[in-house]
């Protein structure tokens, strides 16, 4: 999901490091083994771990083959060391394969982008302002559709990413359920005037997604994407709570400041087509090379895609397109992908234009912004 998903953060946590500076610290001989030109992509990882992240996983892709780098556990209790092949909680990165489905649908000419949301979702978009025959499919494609963003409705914040997430995690969701929250709010603003990411809007093109194929978004994406890709640690779960593997994902809650806590179980169908996916670092390397690599997409389709609208006053440095992010590093190299971030789990995939110099890493915890530091470490 967005930067703002998440209303907690592990920055400045010193109880944990104080309490498990053996099991954060990087094994003595992990420089010994570091290939030459991801030094500095290490250092930013063991930096992020130094701030207080239990653990941080990276895997590059670029012209000299492939690199992985790890710091930090997987597991504070046990002290598991974080591992290449853990998959992970992905968030909002799930809106770029929405996006490229779309995009695809749009190619067989089955969607009009430009259209309004009410042919394909009747009556749906209603209430305190809004309204979907004035909204256009491009808008809830690239957030300037004003719709308002149901993460920051009062109810469901408190429900769900505040502390009464501990009681309410097992607690299912319908999409229809979401948007019904999200539009007991006013609009962002009139639609087409200004940008503000809204996790609503995905929920809707998953919805849509479904309208057109007679298939879930899910299975259209794996039929479409993951599939041919051969992404196999890449799924979505429905209302499945659990994460396979070693590593667990941490939170820590402003309600209980200083304690962390283990929240890698929850249903994420609140999620859905907004952020539910769980993948790993491999695949998602293996998405982007392929996207941005105009495998998945018409040249046309891909242009559409990586045009962009301002972000001025939302996101630093970023642009947003149709389901990607152009960020531009600190050294001004402009990458493409998408951030995100869920309960205990924080996701950068970024490359190159032409998708030959990728990487993907994940934080095990809520430091969403942190990881562009890792991001531009990697290019610059």
């Amino acid at each position: 999901m967005s930067t703002r998903l998440i209303r907690t953060t592990l920055v400045g946590v010193t109880a944990m490091a104080a309490a498990g500076s053996a099991l954060l610290a990087t094994p003595a001989t992990a420089a010994e083994t570091r290939p030459p030109g991801h030094t500095a992509t290490q250092a930013a990882m063991d930096a992020a771990v130094e701030a207080g992240v239990p653990g941080v996983v990276a895997e590059v892709r670029d012209s000299h083959g492939g690199w992985k780098g790890t710091s930090g556990v997987a597991d504070l209790t046990t002290g598991q060391s974080r591992g290449n092949g853990d998959r992970f909680r992905a968030g909002s990165v799930t809106k770029t394969l929405v996006a490229t489905v779309l995009l695809q649908l749009q190619a067989e000419r089955r969607i009009d982008l430009d259209a309004t949301v009410d042919p394909y979702l009747p009556g749906l978009v209603r209430g305190n302002g809004h309204d979907g025959t004035r909204i256009t499919i491009r808008q809830l494609m690239n957030h300037t559709s004003g719709i308002f963003n149901f993460t920051e409705d009062a109810t469901f914040a408190k429900r769900v990413l505040g502390i009464d997430f501990l009681d309410t995690r097992y607690d299912g969701w319908t999409p229809q359920q979401v948007i019904a929250l999200a539009l007991r709010n006013p609009p962002q603003f009139e639609p087409g005037t200004s940008w503000k990411y809204s996790n609503t809007n995905y929920l809707l093109l998953g919805l849509i997604i479904e309208k057109l194929t007679g298939r879930s978004y899910a299975d259209e994406i794996e039929r479409r994407i993951t599939g041919p890709l051969g992404m196999r640690a890449t799924y979505f779960p429905g209302t499945d709570p659990h994460v396979p593997g070693p590593t667990r994902h941490y939170s820590t809650f402003t309600e209980d400041p200083g304690k962390i806590y283990d929240v890698t179980e929850l249903n994420p169908s609140w999620a859905w087509a907004a952020g539910e996916m769980i993948t790993n670092a491999s695949d998602l390397n293996r998405l982007y090379a392929a996207l941005l690599g105009g495998r998945l997409l018409r040249p046309a389709q891909l242009a559409q895609m990586t045009t962009t609208v301002s972000t001025e006053g939302n996101l630093a440095r970023q642009r947003y397109g149709l389901g990607l992010i152009e960020y531009e590093t600190t050294c001004g190299i402009k990458v493409w992908g998408h951030s995100g971030g869920i309960h205990g789990s924080s996701t950068q995939a970024f490359g190159t234009k032409d998708g030959r110099h990728m990487i993907t890493l994940n934080f095990n915890g809520d430091w969403v912004g942190g990881g562009k530091n890792v991001v531009s470490a990697e290019f610059c």
